[in-house]
């Protein structure tokens, strides 16, 4: 794979001499007491402030600084006036604007559209500290704030808004983050080596928006270059035609916003200016983009909308992945190729900076959801190749798995254990995205180089994956066996169908690194749905439930899985969620917290939500229609089947049975599914979902009955 730049070696900036701040600023008064007169960037953010390698400002804050900037924070700011942007003064070089952690819709609404009344990323856990679509108000304060200063957005919101978008709050698909926010440029993904070369190019003067060729970001062009060879991605993978005497496909350098595809009239006018851009690829690659359908056809087509998600999704791979183009009006917005992932060297040093692991002092002794989750915690990875449809990871992160070294890993634990207030011996999660791809990756650079593959996983594990575990259960062993340390869990999400290649591995974690309950994630029983996630069939989880509890027996523990499921994805039918409660009843489960399918935005499963079509195989407009639970009430009955056993359920399932010619299923039996009556006294009210439970990614928790679960013929 290419090399760029090396992240650590940049000559510093001369505010280098400042060294580093027990916390980023985020008062004036902070800033007097480190002897600055400006910040050289800031950092806005809708999250709290806690300095910790979990939380994103907290990492591009403390690389800055260690690039020799100085770095100041405005979090969660009033965002209803200028004021709070200016609290920190005007800064040298540019505005860094994120919304947080999380998306702020995601963050502010449940999958049905209700507002949430608390916010795991805000002291006291209260909700409302973060504007709607945050981004983009936040970009437009900084713009108000002081008009000149350059603004770069960056963060999972706007990585995940970079082309044209289905958005589910609204229900129709919006342009690009950049045109609303009016920002200069776009960093997606993990953005440690575009912001370091962005901050050092705007310290010697460039402005962003002369940043054409690097990797991670995105920015709006007027005019395209002439010199560069351009691909129509419908020539790379055809939808088929829109209607039979127009051509979709005109090159749209000469569309006007709003005008019918034609080659004639003063269209040809407004881009007189192309002959003077020139733009230089990032490193290593040809003059060559692809242009995707423009935004005002993909708002009017879903099929054309399916077909760009999935051009996009095929062009991830940062060693063979093409800039992508897509017009809005008479601009274009310029996607350059995805990061090259960090070494394990860069991505150690990341992780050692000077972080305190607590949050910022102003906050006091207000507890953060968030942080309290993490705070014991080791993120000993980054990325995920699985590929899942619903899942938004991959397309931030990458497919690439970056992993960090033993030793830095061993090291923080270390620290965890003899600084960070409150440690009692034990690590909550040693983990990440995916708890064992740690140094799991292609084993051939050549095989990669022309990878293509939505999933390293799906519909089968390639051949050319490392399954190898020995270097996580090795760090495991090495870890637990620290002087202080009593126990390790893992708490991140595990991909089984990898476990299953190594049983040592899973003897190892069982045994260890288990408090009484392993969540795992088959999401679904029936082929349908998971065919549409990208996830594998239920044979590998009987795999892995017979291993999990022959080691577990063998450890002479009680332990149990617990199972997660998405309701109402694209793909299911009524049966399907009737097949599911089945299961969940015969195996003694029972759902405590339930959550529908929620349409994130850029993830395959949006499109599919919106389009109605499969962008995981080629479309076209005579392909089959996927079939999508949308209406309020088919969305509220596929989550009721998963709480079948609540009685604030039954009147539904009692008429959905009786409509799908299931009323067999109501009784009072072991094989009925509910009963016909209601009980006298009404249910307990649900508790509500708290903090913790946002964080779960549309998915659920269960709790096991306690019974032994029958065995499966």
């Amino acid at each position: 794979m290419q090399v760029e730049t090396p992240l650590f070696s940049y000559p510093k900036y001369w505010a280098e001499c400042y060294g580093t701040a027990p916390f980023l600023p985020m008062s004036r008064e902070e800033m007097d007491q480190l002897g600055w007169d400006s910040c050289d960037v800031i950092i806005v953010c809708g999250d709290a402030y806690v300095d910790h390698p979990s939380f994103g400002m907290a990492v591009i804050g403390r690389l800055l600084e260690s690039q020799g900037f100085r770095v100041g924070i405005i979090a969660q700011p009033n965002w209803t006036s200028k004021d709070a942007f200016q609290a920190l003064g005007k800064p040298n070089l540019f505005f860094a604007v994120s919304a947080g952690n999380m998306d702020s819709m995601i963050n502010r609404y449940t999958s049905d559209l209700k507002i949430r009344h608390d916010d795991a990323y805000t002291p006291g856990n209260v909700g409302g500290k973060r504007p709607d679509r945050a981004v983009t108000v936040y970009s437009q304060r900084c713009r108000e704030a002081f008009k000149d200063v350059p603004v770069i957005i960056g963060g999972i919101e706007a990585s995940l808004r970079r082309m044209a978008h289905y958005d589910y709050w609204s229900d129709k698909v919006k342009r690009s983050v950049l045109l609303d926010s009016k920002a200069d440029l776009l960093l997606y993904g993990n953005a440690e080596r575009a912001i370091a070369e962005v901050a050092h190019r705007i310290a010697r003067g460039e402005h962003p928006k002369e940043m054409h060729n690097i990797r991670g970001t995105a920015i709006v062009l007027n005019a395209l270059p002439e010199d560069w060879n351009e691909k129509d991605s419908t020539r790379l993978d055809r939808p088929g035609r829109i209607e039979p005497h127009t051509n979709p496909y005109v090159d749209t350098r000469t569309e006007s916003p709003g005008a019918p595809c034609s080659t004639s009239g003063p269209a040809q006018e407004t881009i007189s200016e192309t002959q003077v851009v020139k733009i230089l690829p990032v490193k290593g690659r040809p003059k060559q983009y692809i242009r995707l359908p423009s935004f005002e056809k993909v708002s009017k087509d879903p099929v054309l909308y399916a077909h760009a998600s999935r051009v996009l999704h095929l062009e991830t791979n940062p060693a063979n992945a093409q800039v992508l183009v897509q017009p809005h009006g008479d601009r274009h917005v310029w996607i350059n190729p995805p990061p090259i992932p960090l070494s394990t060297e860069e991505l150690d040093s990341v992780f050692e900076k000077n972080y305190q692991r607590v949050p910022h002092p102003a906050y006091g002794d207000a507890k953060i959801p968030a942080y309290e989750m993490i705070r014991f915690s080791v993120n000993i990875m980054r990325g995920c190749f699985g590929g899942c449809s619903f899942c938004s990871i991959t397309e931030h992160e990458g497919r690439v798995i970056q992993s960090r070294s033993e030793e830095s890993i061993i090291k923080e634990i270390e620290t965890i254990r003899d600084k960070t207030p409150g440690f009692t011996g034990t690590i909550s999660d040693l983990g990440g995205p995916t708890a064992n791809m740690y140094q799991l990756n292609c084993k051939s650079e050549e095989i990669h180089a022309r990878c293509k593959r939505l999933s390293c996983v799906y519909p089968g594990i390639c051949k050319s994956l490392e399954t190898d575990h020995s270097p996580t259960t090795q760090l495991y062993r090495r870890a637990r066996a620290l002087p202080g340390i009593k126990r390790i869990f893992v708490a991140s999400g595990l991909r089984y169908d990898l476990a299953v290649e190594d049983p040592e591995y899973v003897k190892e974690l069982v045994t260890h690194h288990v408090g009484g309950y392993l969540k795992i994630a088959p999401e679904h029983t029936e082929g349908g749905p998971l065919s549409k996630m990208m996830k594998p069939g239920m044979d590998t989880y009987y795999r892995f439930k017979e291993m999990f509890e022959k080691f577990s027996e063998q450890a002479g523990k009680k332990q149990y899985l617990i199972p997660y499921f998405i309701a109402a994805h694209p793909g299911t039918r009524d049966e399907d969620m009737l097949n599911l409660a089945l299961w969940l009843k015969q195996n003694g489960f029972r759902a405590d917290q339930v959550q529908n399918f929620y349409p994130s935005p850029m993830a395959s499963a949006t499109a599919m939500y919106h389009s109605e079509k499969d962008p995981l195989h080629r479309i076209d407009y005579k392909s089959s229609e996927v079939p999508i639970p949308k209406g309020i009430r088919q969305r509220r009955l596929h989550k009721a089947f998963l709480r079948y056993h609540d009685p604030d359920n039954w009147p539904l399932l009692r008429d959905a049975l009786k409509a799908m010619g299931k009323a067999h299923l109501i009784g009072y039996g072991k094989k009925h599914l509910i009963p016909p009556t209601q009980p006298k006294k009404p249910s307990r009210n649900v508790k509500k979902s708290s903090a913790t439970s946002k964080m779960r990614k549309g998915r659920f928790h269960t709790q096991h009955t306690g019974l032994p679960p029958r065995k499966q013929s």
